[in-house]
C-alpha cells in the first residue's frame, strides 16, 4: 500500500493516493511511514487549498490518538505538507511544537520558509539549526543560498558556501547549482565561472544556471554561446530552460542567423510549441527587426497567448517604430477581454512619449482609468512621463500630485520634465520636497537638477548640487553630470571656465563632453574659436562618421563669419562619408502626422501654406521683425539669407497649422535645435495669432504666449 501511495504521489496523483489509504487502511498494518506517505500526497492535490484541509484533518486525528509526539517522521512529515500547500504559518507552529528535532525536521523547515519566499527567516533559522549543534545537509545549504540569491545577500552566501566546504558539500551538483545561482543573482560572474569551473561533474540544471547567468551579464554573453556549444558538444540535449537562455544571449546580441538556427533546433528537439519558448522567440524577432516573423508566431500561439505574448508584441511594434500597429494591439487586448497589465500600458506610455504623440499618450490614459490600473505607480510615473514629454506639464502636474504611491521614478519624471519646460525653480523646489519625503535622490536625479540650474543660469547652485552628490548621498557623478555643468557654464557666458573645470574632472572627457563644449563655442561665436577647435579635433578623433560633430564645427566658424572654414568643414563631413540627419519638423493634425523640411515644396497643400507664411512675415516686419541673417550659415547675399531662414521647417509647420480653423494651442516638434530667428519669429506669431505655441526642440520646450516665451530667451 505504500508503495503504491508513493507512487501516485511522484507522478502527482496525490487525490488518488489519498483514496488507495482511505480504501486499505482497515485491511492493512498502519505504520508511522503509511502517515508520511499520506501526507506527502496531501501536498500533490491539485487543489492545494483541498489537500492543506485534508491535511489538516489527518493532523487532528494524529493529535486525537496522541500519534504526533511517538514518531518524529510524523512531525517532519506535517511540517513539509503545510509548507507544500503555502500554509508556512501552520508548519511553524508544528516546528515549534516537536519535543525532538533531527537534521530532516531543519531541512523541511528551512526548504519550507525558502519555498513561501521567508527568505530572511529562512537563513536565520538555518543560522539557529546550527547554534542547535546539527550539522547541515545538503538540503537545508541548498535552501538557505537560494534564500540569500533571493534577497541579493552576497556575504551571508559567501558564509554558508564556506560552511558548505566545511563538511564536503559543495562537491555536491546540487549545491554547486545553488552556488551557481547565487553567485549569478548578485552578478558576482566570476565567482560564479569558478564555481562551474571546480564541479566535479555537471547535470541539466548545471549547464542551464551557468549559460543564464552569461546570458544575463552584459560583459560575459558572447560566452554564453560558447559553453551553449560546449554543452552539445559533451553530449546533453538542451530542454526548454537551456533555450530561453540561449534566445535571451542572441537576442541582446542581435544575431539573427544563430538565432534562426536555434529556431530549427527548437523545432528538430519538437518543443517549438511551448508557451515560454514562442515568448522569448517573440521577444529576439522583435529585438532584430523582424517583426513578420513575430506576427506568424504570434498568429500560431491562439490559446497559449498569455500577457508575457501580447507584451512582447507589442514591445515589437515600438521597437521597430510602428506605434499605430501597438495600439491597435492594446484596443484588441481590451475588445477581447485581454487583461492589461501595468507593464503593457508602461510600455506604451513610453513610446507615445518618444515621438511626443500626446493623443495617444491620452487615449492609452483612458485605458489605464477602464483597467483600473491608473494608480499603480509604474503607470504614474508613465502617465508623468509620458505628459511632460508631450509638452503637457499642467497635466503631468497634476497627475504627479494626485499620485497615492510615488517612487524614485515618479519624482524624476517631475523634476527631470519641470527642468526639461525651463521651470528651473520648480524642478529645485520639488527636489528638496522629494527628500523631505524620504526619497532619496539616485544619479537620474541629479541629472534633471543639474539640468534644471543649466536652463536658468544658476551656476553657483549647480556645483552645489554636484558637491553634494559624493559628499552627502555617496553618489560618483557620472559623465552626464559634467556634461549638465559644461552646458550650464557655457549658457552662462562663462566659457574661459569651462577648460579649467575639465581639468578638475576625475577622468578623461568624452564625446558627450566635448560636443557640450562645441555647443557652447558655437554660442559664443568668435570668441572663443581655439577652444571650439580643440574641442572638434577630439570629437573628430573619437567619432569620425558622426555628421553632427562637423556640423556643428561648420555653424561655429559660419556664426564668425568665416565662410573658408566653414568650406573645409564641409569638405571634411563629405570625405569621412558622414551623413548629416536633415532638419525636420511635423505636426499633428486630425488627419494624420505632417512632416516638413527647409523650403518644403512636397506637401500637397504647399502654396495655401507659402500663403499664409507670406501674410504671417507681413504682419510681423509691420510690428518690428527684423530677420536675424547671422542664422543663415551660407556665405549669400542678405536678401538670399533673408528668404534662406524665412523657409524653415518649424516656420513652414506653424504656417500650416495657421491655415486651419481653431483656436487651439499649437504644437510643433523638431529633430534639431530651433534657430534664434525662429525663436523670435515664434514670438511675434503668438501675439499676432493670440494662440499659446509649444515647440518642442531636440534640447527642451519653448511655450510663447503673447510674445513671450518660457525660457525668457535663455536656452
Amino acid at each position: 500500500m505504500n508503495g503504491l501511495m508513493v507512487g501516485l504521489a511522484k507522478q502527482h496523483h496525490g487525490e488518488e493516493a489519498a483514496k488507495i489509504f482511505k480504501e486499505m487502511n482497515n485491511l492493512v498494518e498502519i505504520n508511522a511511514s503509511s502517515y508520511a506517505v499520506l501526507l506527502s500526497s496531501l501536498s500533490e492535490f491539485s487543489d492545494l487549498k483541498e489537500g492543506k484541509r485534508k491535511g489538516q484533518e489527518v493532523h487532528a486525528y494524529l493529535i486525537r490518538n496522541a500519534l504526533v509526539d511517538v514518531w518524529i517522521l510524523i512531525g517532519n512529515s506535517l511540517v513539509n505538507m503545510y509548507a507544500k500547500c503555502n500554509a508556512i504559518d501552520n508548519a511553524r507552529s508544528v516546528f515549534q511544537f516537536m519535543p525532538s528535532k533531527d537534521s530532516v525536521s531543519w531541512n523541511s523547515m528551512i526548504s519550507g520558509l525558502d519555498h513561501n519566499e521567508r527568505f530572511d527567516e529562512a537563513v536565520a533559522c538555518f543560522h539557529k539549526m546550527r547554534r542547535n549543534g546539527t550539522v547541515p545537509s545538503k538540503f537545508s545549504v541548498i535552501s538557505a543560498l537560494s534564500s540569500c540569491a533571493s534577497l541579493g545577500w552576497i556575504m551571508l552566501g559567501r558564509q554558508i558556501h564556506g560552511e558548505g566546504t566545511k563538511y564536503g558539500l559543495d562537491l555536491d551538483v546540487s549545491v554547486s547549482n545553488a552556488l551557481l545561482t547565487l553567485y549569478a543573482e548578485t552578478d558576482y560572474m566570476d565567482e560564479c565561472k569558478r564555481v562551474f569551473f571546480l564541479m566535479p561533474e555537471y547535470d541539466q540544471v548545471s549547464w542551464n544556471s551557468f549559460i543564464g547567468a552569461l546570458a544575463t551579464s552584459d560583459v560575459s554573453v558572447l560566452q554564453a554561446i560558447k559553453y551553449f556549444l560546449e554543452m552539445m558538444q559533451a553530449g546533453w540535449k538542451p530542454n526548454r530552460v537551456t533555450f530561453i537562455n540561449i534566445l535571451a544571449a542572441v537576442s541582446s546580441l542581435s544575431l539573427l542567423e544563430l538565432g534562426r538556427q536555434i529556431h530549427a533546433l527548437l523545432l528538430k528537439y519538437s518543443i517549438a510549441d511551448d508557451n515560454a519558448i514562442e515568448n522569448t522567440l517573440l521577444a529576439f524577432y522583435g529585438k532584430c527587426e523582424q517583426i513578420e516573423d513575430c506576427e506568424i508566431i504570434f498568429s500560431r500561439m491562439s490559446e497559449r497567448r498569455d500577457e508575457v505574448s501580447w507584451n512582447s508584441m507589442i514591445s515589437g511594434y515600438i521597437h521597430n517604430g510602428i506605434l499605430h500597429k501597438a495600439m491597435d494591439m492594446v484596443w484588441f487586448m481590451m475588445q477581447r477581454g485581454q487583461r492589461l497589465d501595468g507593464f503593457t500600458l508602461a510600455t506604451v506610455l513610453s513610446a507615445c512619449a518618444s515621438v511626443a504623440t500626446l493623443e495617444r499618450g491620452m487615449e492609452v490614459h483612458a485605458c489605464a482609468i477602464r483597467a483600473c490600473l491608473e494608480s499603480e505607480v509604474v503607470v504614474g510615473s508613465a502617465l508623468v512621463d509620458m505628459y511632460a514629454k508631450c509638452g503637457r506639464i499642467d497635466y503631468a502636474a497634476r497627475f504627479f500630485q494626485s499620485m497615492p504611491v510615488r517612487n524614485i521614478y515618479s519624482w524624476n519624471s517631475m523634476i527631470c520634465g519641470y527642468a526639461r519646460h525651463g521651470h528651473g525653480e520648480k524642478a529645485l523646489k520639488l527636489f528638496t520636497q522629494m527628500k523631505q519625503h524620504g526619497q532619496l535622490p539616485d544619479h537620474v536625479s541629479f541629472v534633471g537638477v543639474l539640468s534644471a540650474c543649466s536652463h536658468v543660469g544658476l551656476v553657483d547652485e549647480g556645483f552645489k548640487h554636484l558637491k553634494s552628490m559624493s559628499g552627502v548621498y555617496g553618489l560618483a557623478p557620472r559623465m552626464e553630470h559634467f556634461s549638465c555643468m559644461v552646458d550650464l557654464l557655457g549658457r552662462a557666458g562663462d566659457v574661459n571656465k569651462i577648460e579649467e573645470f575639465i581639468k578638475s574632472m576625475p577622468m578623461d572627457p568624452n564625446a558627450l563632453i566635448w560636443r557640450t563644449i562645441l555647443v557652447a563655442c558655437c554660442r559664443a561665436n568668435s570668441r572663443t574659436t581655439e577652444l571650439g577647435r580643440r574641442a572638434a579635433k577630439m570629437l573628430i578623433q573619437l567619432e569620425p562618421q558622426n555628421a553632427v560633430n562637423y556640423v556643428l564645427l561648420s555653424n561655429m566658424h559660419a556664426a564668425s563669419g568665416k565662410w573658408e572654414d566653414v568650406a573645409e568643414a564641409r569638405l571634411a563631413m563629405r570625405n569621412a562619408s558622414a551623413k548629416k540627419e536633415a532638419g525636420c519638423s511635423w505636426v499633428t493634425m486630425k488627419d494624420g502626422v505632417h512632416v516638413f523640411v527647409a523650403g518644403d515644396q512636397t506637401h500637397p497643400e504647399k502654396e495655401k501654406i507659402y500663403e499664409k507664411l507670406k501674410e504671417i512675415m507681413n504682419k510681423m516686419r509691420g510690428m518690428g521683425y527684423v530677420p536675424e541673417t547671422k542664422y543663415a550659415l551660407y556665405d549669400l547675399e542678405l536678401e538670399n539669407k533673408e528668404e534662406l531662414i524665412s523657409y524653415h521647417s518649424e516656420k513652414l509647420a506653424i504656417a500650416f497649422v495657421l491655415t486651419r480653423q481653431s483656436e487651439l494651442p499649437i504644437r510643433i516638434m523638431k529633430n534639431l535645435r530651433v534657430c534664434g530667428d525662429c525663436h523670435t519669429a515664434f514670438k511675434y506669431i503668438s501675439k499676432i495669432v493670440n494662440r499659446q505655441i509649444i515647440l518642442r526642440d531636440s534640447n527642451r520646450f519653448h511655450h510663447f504666449d503673447d510674445g513671450i516665451c518660457s525660457c525668457g530667451d535663455y536656452w
